[in-house]
């Protein structure tokens, strides 16, 4: 792992990469992503499976829901690309590896990834240690949140042409964040060119969980507590729906994510399905 001088990613985006690696290796396919290049980043002690919140049983729905909502996001680049879309950017990219994984749609964007000066860092040095290197159309954008950057101005310092569309994306991060700074995200996104696609994860108030997932979500809450990122904000479909009408998005729509359990997870015989509680706001500027 990186030393304190070049930071490192935060717990989160650490728990998630090591996740996405654990579908390859314990679930059985057809898996619904392969990522093992999160794993090679991290790189973390030879005992990582024996950590809590790797336990093979107790994460089964987490990390199904942390691989269908990646599989959901790389097929609406790759859909967006087709159609001419150029520019992707992912908000709180932390350890997201579909540049390294999905070169051949990737080569042929813009790739903006943002986050933070320390993470930014760390990742940097990591892919060009593993032989990635950074490509051109890859663009690591380090954003001093608790300074006041602007990430819109960050952004258009790196190359991001804002007359064109994007694919926006941010997932796992706006639970961490309170209702108003979402607001001026989605504002922020709103005046991007028209034609530009939203896709955003949000979590579910606990009487809208699945009774049986009410557990696992409250141990996830009581643990980002405990780590210094409580998690701020809990948004019904239609409140999230309101929030990205009064943005200024042109057109918005609710992905529940038992529909993303229907589209990747039917017919399998181990019986694995996402857990409930994280859906996604799909809006078009």
């Amino acid at each position: 792992m990186a030393d304190e001088r070049a930071g490192t990613p935060d717990n989160t985006a650490l728990r998630v990469a090591l996740w996405r690696a654990m579908h390859v290796r314990i679930d059985p396919p057809p898996h619904v992503i392969e990522d093992e290049i999160g794993l090679r980043l991290a790189a973390p002690d030879g005992d990582w499976r024996r950590r809590p919140d790797m336990d093979p049983h107790a994460t089964r729905g987490f990390r199904a829901a942390v691989v269908a909502r990646a599989r959901f996001v790389e097929d609406l680049v790759r859909e967006q690309a087709a159609h001419g879309v150029t520019q992707y950017v992912i908000l709180g990219a932390g350890l997201d590896t579909f540049a390294q994984r999905r070169p051949e749609t990737a080569s042929r964007l813009r790739v903006f990834e943002i986050d933070k000066p320390a993470t930014q860092s760390w990742k940097r040095r990591r892919l060009v240690e593993l032989g990635y290197g950074i490509p051109d159309w890859l663009r690591l954008v380090p954003v001093d949140f608790e300074a006041g950057d602007s990430w819109p101005e960050r952004l258009t310092a790196a190359g991001f042409d804002r007359t064109r569309p994007a694919v926006v994306v941010s997932t796992g991060v706006i639970m961490y964040l309170t209702e108003d700074a979402t607001a001026a995200t989605l504002h922020r996104i709103a005046e991007l060119a028209p034609g530009t696609t939203l896709a955003m994860t949000f979590l579910l108030p606990p009487e809208l969980v699945a009774p049986a997932d009410r557990p696992g979500l409250r141990r996830s809450k009581e643990g980002a507590q405990v780590s210094g990122t409580p998690f701020l904000s809990f948004y019904t479909p239609q409140d999230m729906l309101s929030l990205a009408h009064e943005a200024g998005f042109a057109d918005a729509q609710h992905v529940p994510g038992a529909q993303l359990a229907e589209r990747y997870f039917a017919g399998r015989d181990d019986g694995l399905r996402p857990s409930s509680g994280e859906d996604f706001l799909l809006a078009t500027v």
